[in-house]
């Protein structure tokens, strides 16, 4: 049994558009495709016997048990890697319950999905639940715990921190996207130029200079002591000697702690004589070029934390501490407080465990204690001087009796300070009384406080803070996305996208658009190649620029990685037609249909999936969706289009010469095609297709009628603006056409075109694409020979898994099965293709260029274009060679 490849899926995609992450592992079973779990001695009972959770999945027969029911019955192995790589996860504390195993038509070869949340631990689960079951069928011991041991080990160093995650969890709840921009806390919350961002709780609004203030814990004490707000007394040193001077002048107890640390590292309290002042500033030294000594404040611990300027939440801090029994050493004590699954390393889990270093030694110093000492029963021993959850303390919640003249004062800390999200650590004896008389002394001011002692607290009332600054950021009704146009097909994508984003454009927002060669954003290309995934959609949401995206949305990364977005306003698909067939498990037309309508199964409510209803397969997808449906069609009396205006639906039609809308029975002449160069007249049924499709995207999210016509005469078909599509390039004695039509549905639409251009001849420049099916590339020479008088074969330098003999033979066998007596010509690569053309070409010849590597041929037709220019007889021109 071995996994051929292991892919991780990150948005909507063919498995589900609802479930984002996932897993595909391509699984051949080798011998065991002859072999379901049945007819293997023993197996079931190993694999009762090794993973006894398995008992709680239903399986197909929707109960607990009907796994092991199937397993016992038979069922077959890649569906068994499915079960166990979710039951991994879950005891490794990862929430998988979704999967799905599915044959590719490859005999043996299945593609075994499942629900990961760590995408790391997702393939070591494929990778591990493959060597469990192999180990199980053979007879071998497998250790299963040491296995969910290494996922719970990735799993914690891979996921937000607390505070992280209550911010990402509240922001999901209200449906506003999410994107990790790094692999620690660095998030985008939104789309394009409606985004915010965040790093743990620091926010793109927190003030740098609120931060260094914050940071600096002497000057920010002044600045708070100079607005009336109770500090304690102190001084700032970098000496012995200036901290036996501020010792002499404050007296003891004392607080000894570095300048700019955090987490109560370095921090020594309760310091009641010279020689522990001496040792606690060589410690807080170690943290802090500065330290600050100040008086020791009697009192509980408190931190309260301010969101937005509105004091959201207050806790009691508790130092860590052990309870004796009478038997075991402070050590033990301590390791199996440790052993509280809510404490881990960090600030990863909801408690931190606590931990065995110098300052727990020099703390237990102070009370006349060891690590090796034994505590008399049920009496407890406080193992550290400082309070923070970092140091393994625990919190109470307070915010319901917290005194309003204290949250107001904090909230007023917040803005002496500059604070967005700001945390004010306080020591007083009773916060339930007035400012006064609560014995309220603010210790220090901290930017990106922790929200763990306030979002799961030892006890009271658990506080959402990650939804407050969610709030914040985006109050009621603000929108945290951008308008998401996608746009899918087998072909036509990238003209309806330019156009598209051409008519999205003239409403004066920036636009950013994604096409088969490259990224732009406000027309400017910023990324050049076949840009269609889902990381070249990432580049347009993240940029914070972007005020509409226009995504052209290909099959393979659908595939790959899913969509790059978790849902868009409007989904055009073009055509569904036979290519790719053959490929990634898609055999079928009905597959190909399922892969595409991932985009309109992405529609949000209440947004519109645009479908050309001239495409059965298209309309097939209209079946499916919840979401509104709009139709484009060349013909106005077409079937469906007019049972779904009849219904007051949305549709845009080809009707009397103009591009037409027909909006709840109005009928809207948008602009007559005369007047639409991308029309070329009305003889190109394909380009007036893409601009029903473009046309009806926009209107659908809401550009003006207006816009829409200024942007349908504005936009040029050219070598500039849609680079490689239809192209045209007139010599003095020929024309030349370079087009992307690169399959047989393509290239059907192209030659229907071509038959209206007048010539003497039509030559093409064909080739064959080397993953496609025997059949496909048959089916292109067979369409070629149908609108070509004569054919050159071009080879292109990867042929994908074929030799050049292979390739050009089936073209060949295409052309002729069509044209027998069709004069062929096979030339090395596509630029000697080009340079061949042009030097033979005749008066009043058609030279037709498909290409998906068009910018150098391009380049060069310009160049025989410029050279002709420079010469009064076209005969002396095409002498010359052109490098």
């Amino acid at each position: 049994m071995e996994i051929v490849e292991i892919r991780c899926l990150r948005g909507p995609n063919v498995w589900s558009t609802r479930k984002y992450k996932l897993v595909v592992a391509t699984l051949d079973l080798e011998a065991y495709e002859e072999l379901p779990t049945n007819q293997i001695d023993g197996f079931y009972e190993r694999l009762k016997m090794a993973m006894p959770s398995l008992h709680s999945h239903h399986c197909s027969e929707g109960h607990e048990g009907g796994f092991f029911e199937r397993v016992k019955d038979g069922t077959w192995m890649g569906h068994v890697v499915e079960h166990i790589a979710l039951e991994l996860q879950t005891l490794a504390g990862m929430d998988c319950g979704f999967g799905r195993t599915r044959g590719t038509g490859q005999y043996g070869v299945y593609q075994v999905v499942f629900q990961y949340q760590c995408e790391r631990a997702g393939i070591l689960a494929a990778e591990r639940a493959v060597a469990m079951v192999v180990a199980l069928a053979e007879g071998q011991r497998f250790n299963v715990q040491h296995t969910v041991n290494e996922l719970r080990t990735i799993f914690y160093q891979d996921k937000f921190g607390p505070s992280t995650d209550s911010i990402v969890s509240a922001a999901r709840a209200r449906n506003i996207p999410v994107i990790q921009l790094n692999d620690d806390s660095l998030v985008q919350l939104g789309y394009g130029s409606r985004q915010q961002r965040i790093e743990a709780t620091l926010t793109q609004r927190t003030s740098y200079m609120a931060v260094e203030l914050a940071g600096n814990k002497f000057a920010c004490k002044k600045a708070l002591s100079s607005a009336g707000i109770p500090v304690p007394e102190g001084a700032e040193v970098a000496s012995e000697e200036a901290l036996l001077a501020a010792v002499e002048e404050l007296g003891f107890p004392l607080v000894v702690k570095p300048l700019d640390s955090n987490h109560g590292k370095g921090v020594t309290t309760n310091i009641k004589d010279t020689h522990a002042a001496l040792e606690a500033y060589n410690w807080a030294m170690l943290f802090s070029g500065k330290v600050v000594v100040e008086r020791y404040v009697q009192g509980a611990d408190y931190r309260l934390l301010v969101i937005g300027h509105r004091l959201k939440a207050a806790a009691r801090r508790i130092p860590a501490s052990v309870f004796g029994d009478g038997v075991s050493t402070i050590r033990e004590l301590i390791h199996q407080t440790n052993l509280d699954p809510r404490r881990g390393e960090g600030h990863q889990n909801l408690l931190t465990s606590i931990a065995i270093d110098t300052a727990l030694d020099t703390h237990l110093g102070s009370l006349g204690l060891t690590l090796d000492s034994v505590v008399p029963s049920d009496q407890q021993v406080i193992v550290s001087d400082a309070a923070n959850l970092s140091k393994g303390g625990t919190s109470e919640d307070v915010t319901d009796a917290l005194h309003p003249e204290i949250a107001r004062m904090a909230e007023h800390i917040s803005r002496i300070v500059g604070l967005d999200i700001c945390g004010v650590d306080i020591m007083a004896t009773d916060v339930t009384q007035p400012l006064e008389h609560s014995g309220t002394t603010v210790i220090e001011v901290n930017a990106s406080p922790g929200f763990r002692m306030h979002l799961s607290p030892l006890a009271g009332k658990p506080r959402n803070v990650g939804a407050d600054v969610v709030d914040m950021l985006f109050p009621a009704g603000a929108n945290a996305r951008i308008p998401v146009i996608a746009i899918t097909g087998t072909n036509g994508k990238t003209t309806t996208t330019r156009l598209t984003a051409h008519l999205m454009g003239q409403q004066g927002d920036c636009v950013g658009y994604t096409t088969t060669d490259g990224v732009y954003i406000d027309g400017r290309l910023i990324e050049q190649g076949d840009c269609t995934g889902p990381e070249s959609a990432h580049k347009i949401l993240t940029n914070p620029t972007v005020d509409v995206a226009v995504l052209e949305t290909a099959r393979g990364g659908i595939l790959r990685s899913g969509l790059g977005f978790d849902q868009c306003d409007v989904g055009v698909i073009t055509n569904i037609a036979s290519d790719h067939l053959g490929m990634n498990g898609i055999q079928t037309l009905e597959d190909m249909r399922r892969v595409k309508s991932v985009v309109a199964h992405a529609v949000r409510p209440g947004g519109y999936a645009v479908l050309n209803a001239e495409n059965e397969q298209c309309v097939a997808v209209a079946g499916e969706l919840d979401c509104n449906v709009a139709y484009f069609s060349i013909n106005p009396s077409n079937e469906h289009v007019l049972a779904h205006t009849c219904e007051g639906c949305l549709a845009c039609v080809y009707q009397d010469g103009y591009i037409t809308i027909i909006d709840a029975n109005e009928t809207i002449r948008v602009e007559p095609i005369a007047n639409i160069p991308a029309a070329f007249g009305g003889k190109c049924r394909f380009m007036i297709e893409n601009i029903l499709a473009a046309v009806l995207a926009a209107y659908c999210q809401g550009a003006r009628l207006s816009n829409i016509k200024k942007g349908l005469v504005t936009f040029q078909i050219s070598d500039q603006s849609t680079p490689g599509r239809l192209n045209h390039f007139h010599f003095s004695n020929f024309e030349m056409v370079v087009d992307y039509a690169h399959n047989p549905h393509g290239l059907h639409a192209l030659g229907q075109y071509l038959e209206t251009v007048e010539s003497s001849g039509k030559l093409g420049i064909i080739t064959g694409v080397g993953d496609r099916r025997d059949e496909d590339i048959r089916e292109l020479g067979k369409v070629a020979a149908t609108y070509f008088d004569e054919i050159i074969i071009r080879v292109d330098d990867d042929l994908r898994g074929r030799d050049e003999q292979e390739m050009v033979g089936l073209v060949r066998q295409g052309i002729l099965s069509v044209k027998p007596f069709c004069r062929i010509r096979v030339i090395g690569n596509e630029l000697k293709a080009v340079r061949f053309a042009i030097k033979h070409s005749r008066p009043g010849q058609l030279i037709v260029l498909l290409s998906d590597k068009f910018r150098d041929s391009i380049a060069l037709i310009k160049k025989f274009r410029q050279l002709e220019g420079r010469s009064r007889r076209a005969k002396p021109m095409l002498a010359v060679t052109a490098d």
